[in-house]
């Protein structure tokens, strides 16, 4: 059976500036441990009618679902490429798989 992809930004449109305050619907994000014992910012995310796919398990997230989502903390390349390559996660598979285990 086929995914849904959500909308492809076109070549010509600029990229979209990300916006925390707008993403995490104002709820501050915390520093936790995340995959490989690394820092990661995590926010719980305002529901939208986006689907977002969970990289742990690879189910879809539904819309309008409460679900976490997480960014490296000083990511290689800086905060802004950290914070472009954040992952949505169901909220069990970040604490099962994304947080880091002793």
């Amino acid at each position: 059976m086929a995914r849904k992809r959500y909308r492809k930004r076109p070549y010509s449109e600029p990229h979209e500036e990300f916006d925390a305050e707008r993403a995490t619907g104002g709820f501050p994000a915390r520093l936790e441990a995340g995959p490989g014992g690394e820092p990661y910012h995590v926010a719980v995310s305002r529901q939208t009618d986006d689907t977002f796919v969970c990289p742990a398990c690879g189910q879809d997230i539904a819309p309008r679902t409460n679900h976490v989502v997480a960014w490296a903390a000083g990511g290689l390349f800086g905060e802004g490429v950290a914070i472009e390559e954040r992952r949505h996660w169901h909220t069990s598979c970040w604490g099962r798989f994304g947080r880091a285990r002793g």
